[in-house]
């Protein structure tokens, strides 16, 4: 099976600070993949350095056998990588549709018009329709997002992700801040994605996070910690040892 993701020996300083240690993973394309680990582990700044939003200081980050390592946000964008964040990255005073047009226009030579249903050619307007349907959002175009539940609008920004028809979707915390209902509906999503798209996914809810995914990378301090299918994580003594606190980790 050819990899959707590779990083090799990838780190992340801050000054003297190590924030990410020399971290080698492989998530074959098609794999759903958690990245699991105590608060300060690393998680979010490794998410960080593959998608280019802070750049790694050693190692490699290779799409699909590219290298893009050197390579900016957008630039990885076009090459198939999608992310979500764990904060809502939302323009609230703005409708569902304006909010999907500006996520699908940053990667189109037409970014610059972006307001309104206009303007829109087939294969847009299909591709909204898709990642909308996909995301439980149909109908709800023409609603200010700030009208949207705060699950609804997690849901949105999936979309937005979903438009732009990544074959790596990164999904950091998804189900964070969620209710236990708005949570079934956000794995539900997860679950339907096809298995065309590789996702790597950060979650702090270990019963969620380990019914969704095929293999899962846990970290701590920064480094590799183990990895294993998701039964054999929920024994490992490693992982129970650093959840449980007992292990030295970052604040």
């Amino acid at each position: 099976m050819d990899d959707g993701l590779v990083l090799e020996e990838v780190g992340v300083r801050f000054g003297g600070l190590r924030a990410v240690e020399a971290v080698s993973i492989r998530v074959p394309a098609g794999q759903r993949r958690a990245i699991i680990g105590p608060n300060g582990a690393g998680k979010t700044t490794l998410f960080n350095a593959i998608t280019g939003v802070v750049r790694a200081s050693s190692g490699r980050v290779l799409l699909e056998g590219r290298d893009v390592t050197r390579l900016p946000v957008h630039a990885r964008a076009h090459r198939g990588m999608g992310r979500t964040f764990q904060i809502t990255n939302l323009f609230p005073r703005l409708t569902v549709m304006e909010n999907m047009r500006l996520a699908l226009r940053g990667l189109s030579p037409r970014r610059f018009s972006i307001l309104g249903r206009d303007g829109l050619d087939r294969e847009e307007a299909g591709r909204i329709e898709a990642a909308l349907a996909l995301s439980r959002l149909s109908g709800r175009l023409d609603q200010e997002v700030r009208a949207l539940s705060y699950g609804e609008q997690r849901q949105l920004e999936m979309a937005m992700a979903l438009a732009t028809r990544p074959r790596l979707l990164l999904l950091d915390e998804p189900a964070a801040g969620l209710s236990p209902s708005e949570r079934v509906i956000v794995s539900d999503i997860i679950r339907s994605l096809p298995r065309t798209m590789t996702v790597v996914l950060i979650e702090h809810d270990m019963d969620l996070v380990l019914s969704l995914v095929d293999w899962v990378t846990c970290l701590n301090n920064g480094r590799l910690l183990v990895e294993a299918a998701p039964d054999d994580i929920r024994t490992d003594p490693q992982v129970q040892e650093v959840y449980l606190g007992k292990a030295r980790h970052d604040a």
